[in-house]
């Protein structure tokens, strides 16, 4: 899978930079907000996998906003919250509104990155759930479609088959006539 892109918003500078430095040396795609407005605005104009957003942020823009926004422009946007320990109730809350997860505060990086790790593994099986989908329509199509060719070329050889048996028991002609008008019958050639 090509690398994660990854919005971190936190209102705090030191945790922001110190997510995006981190998030980085991993190899992610790292954008920063400073707040839910520019995690708004940042939202509109760009595609993200995942959005990390601090619960609690000043300006009546939180983390409860944010993820809604994600979850409204692409419902594949996995967001999770950054919360202190007095807010775990209230994240849990959230992940009833769409979060995948949530971390405490001190954020423990170990966990966090099993968490993008866990994120990561279930894209993969979406697309490949999907990929699998593809594959079946695919297939049934052109199932659909052989047997609609063979049913067209069994009709045609019943056709046939009633014409021989209809020339065979035809006494118009004779026996060598009707055998060689048959013949022709089967290698289609009247």
């Amino acid at each position: 899978m090509n690398t994660l892109s990854i919005l971190v918003v936190d209102d705090d500078p030191v945790i922001r930079r110190l997510l995006e430095q981190r998030l980085t040396k991993a190899d992610y795609n790292v954008a920063v907000a400073e707040d839910g407005f520019k995690a708004e605005e940042m939202l509109q104009h760009k595609h993200f996998d995942v959005v990390l957003t601090d619960l609690m942020m000043p300006g009546g823009i939180g983390g409860i906003e944010v993820l809604e926004m994600a979850k409204k422009k692409d419902s594949d946007i996995e967001v999770i919250l950054i919360t202190a320990h007095s807010s775990v109730d209230t994240a849990v809350e959230a992940m009833k509104k769409g979060a995948v997860d949530y971390l405490e505060k001190p954020i423990n990086f170990d966990e966090l990155f099993l968490r993008i790790d866990k994120i990561i593994n279930i894209k993969l099986l979406m697309q490949n759930a999907r990929d699998i989908h593809e594959a079946m329509g695919a297939t049934e199509l052109a199932a659909s479609e052989t047997i609609q060719h063979l049913e067209i070329m069994a009709a045609k050889l019943q056709q046939r088959l009633d014409m021989v048996e209809n020339q065979l028991r035809s006494t118009d002609q004779d026996p060598e006539s009707r055998i060689s008008n048959s013949l022709n019958i089967l290698a289609g050639l009247e």
